[in-house]
């Protein structure tokens, strides 16, 4: 009895937040008033306030507000989620659960630290020294000749070091040629199917002491490339709408 009672108390938490969410878009999609511009100062004190226009309630607009509100509440819905369950359904303490797994969260952060600092100071080498550009040099002609975009190669070897540098060069690459380019799309796409291979297996390896690594970060960079590869297919042979 208790256990549906904890069940019951849950879904009733969720189905209120759900239909929150879905009033608040119905409501910010029914009711859009706007108000006209004045041409002067002695039409604004003159002419009447046109009525409020309403904006037709259409799929594509409940479908993009859904998104919307959806990311906005999805991580406090699964935080509570958990924490309900945790709580009422299996009876654990989540507090003092929640201090421990801080406490070993905080000295897992001070174990991996050596290997943290061991990948940023090749980061820093690699970039300082002129590999980087010496490649960009080297690779540019190929990459041009088969008609793919050269200035998505700086994103392509900086992408698996470091995940701040690659998104300064995919803002760069933005501001320069547009999201919307081919360009942007590519490295939209780069981004978002590739991993800073280094950086994690420096950090999850660290975390658990491994030294040998065999076949990871072969395997790892092979999946990036594979990304990349296809991140350069696809935008190439998808109608994009230029």
């Amino acid at each position: 009895m208790k256990r549906f009672q904890s069940w019951g108390l849950i879904y009733f938490l969720m189905a209120m937040m759900i239909s929150m969410m879905v009033t608040t878009i119905i409501l910010a999609q029914t009711t859009a008033p706007s108000a006209p511009a004045a041409a002067s100062a002695a039409q604004e004190t003159s002419a009447a306030a046109e009525p409020a226009e309403s904006k037709p309630l259409t799929a594509g607009r409940i479908i993009i507000s859904l998104i919307d509100v959806f990311s906005q509440w999805c991580i406090p819905l699964i935080v509570i989620g958990i924490a309900g369950y945790a709580y009422f359904i299996k009876r654990v303490k989540v507090y003092e659960v929640f201090v421990e797994g801080a406490k070993e969260g905080f000295n897992v952060a001070i174990r991996i630290i050596p290997y943290l600092v061991a990948i940023l100071f090749v980061i820093g080498i690699f970039r300082g020294g002129g590999a980087e550009g010496l490649i960009n040099r080297l690779v540019a002609p190929v990459m041009n000749y088969f008609g793919v975009p050269s200035s998505i190669l700086p994103l392509c070897l900086i992408r698996p070091l470091s995940g701040g540098g690659a998104r300064a060069v995919m803002i760069d690459i933005f501001k320069t040629y547009g999201p919307d380019s081919m360009d942007g799309l590519i490295t939209s796409c780069i981004q978002g199917s590739t991993e800073t291979t280094f950086y994690v297996l420096a950090v999850y390896l660290g975390a658990v002491g491994v030294r040998r690594t065999r076949y990871a970060v072969a395997a790892c960079l092979s999946g990036d490339i594979a990304g990349m590869i296809a991140s350069v297919i696809i935008c190439k042979i998808w109608p994009w709408p230029f």
